[in-house]
């Protein structure tokens, strides 16, 4: 196990084993997104007070949730790369941070959907809104301060920084419907006790996280073999890559 970690720090060894996953990856989630669509979509029941509008719930919490869960990878990946310079870690860093944007942008833009409907109006400047904009400049941020600096390594320091600091966005996020009073409905699924919503619906639902989870780690790593070739092309296996049938 300790081997297959060390041939995962390797650029070399991480784009041959990233490789062999992607296709693996694309499959098991593209199954499981047809069914958590399917499930969602047809399957689960309409909902009392919302009707069949509450549906597009099986891509906007699955994306809010991912929204999250990419910027914290991205900073914890930065952290590694800032003190023990890995050079894979600031790949996988600056790969996740256009997947996180997309990820935020489609729940930022299905929940001004949701909330016509339940609201009257398509924005507001709740709390929870807001600090999920902040989060989509954050990664913004990120991706314009890479691409304004040359040096990779440097650049991958700076983004690092700007990503460590902006993580204090992310308990705001977390916690901001508990701790104002917005229009954004309070925890569902993640609340102590049961969560307030039918099993029909919750299946579907955490079936859609863990498939949009694959489809992160999909992307992640075909961006980041593309990042790698391009850091390492002056290296002898990328040339040997390159020149062989």
């Amino acid at each position: 196990m300790l081997r297959f970690f060390h041939q995962l720090g390797s650029p070399k060894h991480f784009y041959r084993i990233a490789g062999s996953w992607i296709p693996w990856l694309a499959a098991v989630c593209g199954l499981l997104m047809l069914y958590g669509l399917y499930q969602g979509m047809v399957v689960a029941p309409t909902d009392y007070q919302q009707g069949d509008s509450y549906r597009i719930m099986f891509i906007h919490v699955p994306s809010a949730w991912m929204s999250l869960f990419i910027y914290v990878v991205m900073a914890a990946a930065g952290a590694i790369g800032l003190i023990w310079h890995m050079k894979l870690a600031e790949v996988i860093a600056i790969s996740s941070a256009p997947i996180g944007a997309s990820f935020t942008f489609l729940a930022l833009v299905t929940g001004s959907i949701w909330g016509k409907p339940m609201w009257g109006t398509w924005w507001v400047w709740d709390a929870r809104l807001t600090s999920e904009l902040i989060l989509l400049f954050l990664y913004l941020g990120v991706m314009a301060l890479y691409g304004a600096i040359d040096d990779k390594r440097t650049a991958a320091r700076a983004t690092a920084i700007l990503a460590i600091v902006g993580v204090v966005n992310i308990p705001i996020i977390h916690y901001s419907v508990e701790w104002w009073n917005t229009l954004h409905q309070g925890p569902t699924v993640t609340k102590f006790g049961a969560p307030s919503i039918d099993i029909r619906m919750l299946i579907p639902l955490l079936v859609m996280a863990v498939a949009f989870k694959l489809f992160y780690l999909l992307v992640v790593l075909m961006r980041a073999r593309v990042e790698v070739l391009e850091r390492e092309r002056n290296a002898r296996w990328v040339r040997e890559l390159v020149e062989a049938p």
